[in-house]
């Protein structure tokens, strides 16, 4: 089975899980920047979890289906329409052979997750499927869909009319809290500028992609005074060249922090005040430009609870499509 690519959307790429383990050699793990989407989007068409699907940015594709399948969509609030006719999201739906599949105009989130029953069936690089854009890497071409492209899909099996009831869904408050874990550099600014940083609200820039997400609004850092280590920049907020966690959050100038998301580079050479926690990497994704937000610092004890809860919470909805 084939599905074909009438219209791309905006930016929609395969992912699955992603491909952990490459990242000392600056390959990032990357994969659909929402997981719990991801996931219950696989699960709702009787896919396994790491399958891989289509992650669509602000703007959905049209489809057109060769053969029968079950689809859904989970992610942002991107209201998918067979044949023209509006289908709900969060809910699998059987498509025929000649429907297509179109979007409307995006009333939340983000990202919308596609998934088709089979799963999209793209080779396998460095054990994923999954697209990593800056390096031309895996997905379809190792680059974002285009009108023409075909889709390989495996073979189907998903039943539709499975759904996620919305108290099994995540909840998401704006303005967003973000919580952080401050970091080994957080020495290098004042004292007033770190209790500053986690006051003020900060506000979603344009620049927000599968690399990284800027923020803008806040008052700049300033910075402890020091001679620059030999091998580091001339801006204060340089370092010599560094590691970089997924979710660590990097102030260029002091100016306008940045989260590094899915595709990040793995270092370079601008401290980082803290890393915001796992658990709340998902909620980044689905973050519109101007969206307001605020840092929340957290200790590592509670970066860990709250990993956990958000382990809890997708296993009582993985339960939920299983039984």
């Amino acid at each position: 089975m084939a599905v074909k690519v009438i219209s791309p959307g905006l930016s929609t790429s395969v992912q699955d899980l992603g491909r952990p383990g490459h990242y000392h050699v600056g390959i990032p793990e990357g994969g659909g920047m929402d997981r719990f989407a991801t996931r219950i989007a696989n699960l709702l068409v009787g896919n396994q979890p790491g399958a891989a699907l289509l992650e669509a940015t602000f703007m959905g594709p049209e489809l057109e289906f060769t053969q029968d399948a079950t689809v859904a969509i989970t992610g942002g609030e991107l209201p998918p329409k067979l044949n023209g006719e509006e289908r709900p999201t969060w809910e699998s739906f059987p498509v025929k052979a000649g429907d297509r599949l179109s979007f409307g105009f995006l009333k939340g989130g983000a990202r919308a997750y596609i998934a088709i029953s089979g799963g999209v069936d793209v080779p396998v690089v460095l054990g994923s499927r999954s697209t990593y854009i800056l390096g031309a890497l895996g997905g379809y071409q190792g680059r974002t869909l285009k009108a023409g492209d075909e889709l390989p899909t495996g073979q189907a099996s998903g039943k539709s009319g499975l759904s996620l009831p919305l108290n099994l869904r995540r909840a998401q408050a704006i303005p967003s809290e973000l919580r952080m874990l401050p970091g080994i550099y957080w020495h290098r600014i004042t004292e007033a500028a770190g209790k500053r940083f986690f006051e003020e609200t900060w506000k979603v820039a344009p620049e927000a992609d599968r690399i990284g997400y800027r923020f803008k609004g806040g008052t700049p850092l300033e910075f402890v005074e020091r001679e620059q280590p030999f091998g580091a920049g001339s801006d204060p907020s340089n370092i010599v060249d560094a590691c970089y966690p997924y979710g660590s959050v990097q102030v260029p100038s002091g100016t306008e922090p940045i989260v590094l998301h899915r595709d990040a580079v793995s270092g370079g050479g601008y401290m980082m005040v803290g890393v915001v926690i796992s658990a709340d990497m998902d909620l980044i994704a689905q973050l519109q430009p101007h969206t307001l937000a605020r840092f929340v610092p957290v200790t590592l004890e509670e970066a860990l609870t709250a990993r956990a809860d958000g382990n809890a919470a997708l296993a009582r909805a993985e339960e939920y499509l299983a039984g």
